[in-house]
């Protein structure tokens, strides 16, 4: 099989910039997922490096035109003057990964959004997007940025993933990077059977789909019966805190896995707001 070369090591600081957009458009691809398209010429600028790029998502409040915040100035503590706005003008901010980004013929990105029926802001507007609402992303002008986080280390020789549906565009996107002959080992998680996705990757990857709504067994019980591949896997798995922290630790402790091998992102935690969480992290 063909060893994962690991990247360049990524910039102790990354640049990143504040870019205005606008929806191309919105469209389901599963009752839990929606994929919002956004452009504006400001793209020509955005850099994303694939794999599971994120950014910072900022909403306008109901009833604003766009979202409201301060500029961004070198070398300033930009996110204090933005925690200083006031609740009700201040943009609603959420973590996204950038699914896809294309240059031609228009320069445009997608982001796909997990909703359901009683979710956040982020949820409520992407169930409304349409075409020339406006938002900001705080993201990269640089493709080598310190927020895409899969980064096997050389002498990785195979790739383990498990992400739920939050997840899924980070993982789904890593799948299209991976270089053929690289041998994968995937778990997706989501809620309802018309959630799953046809795919691209170049890798020789078994893909396994717990469907949630079809009685699929628990993370760690599904990874814990599975053989892993090669002899020094790296792993990438990311969803909800509480998942991402059991597999861990059963990667860890039972497997035996070197910790450097693993990179961990509890993108939500059940019960917890975005903003609580920050909160806690802060505090």
């Amino acid at each position: 099989m063909t060893t994962v070369a690991a990247p360049p090591t990524a910039p102790e600081i990354a640049p990143f910039r504040l870019f205005g957009l606008q929806v191309v458009g919105a469209r389901r691809l599963g009752p839990s997922i929606i994929r919002v398209t956004f452009g504006g010429p400001e793209l020509r600028e955005f850099a994303a490096g694939g794999r599971d790029q994120s950014l910072s998502l900022f909403l306008p409040q109901p009833g604003q035109y766009e979202p409201v915040l301060p500029p961004l100035e070198a070398g300033d503590d930009w996110f204090t003057r933005y925690r200083a706005l006031p609740d009700d003008i201040r943009a609603v901010m959420r973590s996204y990964t950038v699914r896809a980004q294309r240059r031609r013929p228009d320069d445009e990105v997608d982001i796909d959004f997990a909703v359901h029926d009683d979710g956040g802001p982020a949820c409520r507007w992407a169930l409304r997007a349409a075409p020339g609402d406006r938002v900001t992303v705080l993201g990269p002008a640089v493709a080598d940025n310190t927020a895409v986080r899969f980064r096997p280390r050389e002498g990785t020789d195979s790739v383990l993933i498990w992400a739920d549906e939050t997840a899924l565009p980070a993982a789904a996107a890593i799948l299209e990077w991976l270089p053929a002959g690289t041998t994968a080992r995937v778990w997706l998680e989501v809620q309802h059977t018309r959630d799953r996705q046809a795919l691209n990757t170049a890798a020789d990857a078994r893909i396994t789909w717990l469907v949630r709504e079809e009685g699929a067994p628990a993370a760690v019980d599904a990874v814990r019966e599975a053989a892993l591949p090669g002899t020094r896997p790296y792993v990438w798995i990311a969803g909800e805190s509480g998942s991402v922290k059991a597999l861990r630790r059963h990667l860890v402790r039972e497997r035996g896995l070197d910790r450097r091998d693993i990179t961990f992102v509890g993108y939500w935690r059940r019960g917890l707001s975005e903003e609580q969480l920050r909160e806690e992290a802060a505090g």
